[in-house]
């Protein structure tokens, strides 16, 4: 089992960045799959970012494609998502989550361990 935890979320302005850490414990991050997702108020969650469990294969969704990048540094347990060129709507809650298949998905549902979620909010 592995618990994670995700820090660096915050306010800042639309056109900004922000570098996003989930810190892994109890088991090495080396041994999942990672992904990012986000969820809104009201919203479902929806699939943000994957790497694969060597960091070979990244996979994005089409409204972060290009601005986003998903990295891992398995020696120090730690998932990155550095958020460049934000915009007011990727504002949400992003969460970290593990899946212990090593096949990278774009549904939740398949994600076996998840994060408490840290805050991200872009103004206009």
């Amino acid at each position: 089992q592995v618990q994670l935890v995700e820090s660096g979320g915050g306010l800042v302005q639309a056109g900004g960045s922000l570098r996003l850490s989930c810190a892994a414990s109890g088991r090495t991050v080396s041994s999942y799959v990672m992904a990012w997702f986000r969820q809104c108020p009201g919203k479902e969650r929806e699939f943000v970012a994957t790497i694969t469990r060597s960091g070979g294969t990244t996979n994005f969704a089409d409204s972060v494609k290009g601005r986003f990048t998903i990295s891992r540094d398995n020696t120090k347990n730690t998932v990155y998502l550095q958020m460049n060129s934000l915009k007011p709507e990727d504002t949400a809650v992003y969460y970290c989550a593990a899946d212990r298949s090593g096949v990278p998905s774009m549904v939740s549902a398949f994600y076996d361990y998840w994060g408490q979620g840290t805050q991200v909010t872009v103004s206009s």
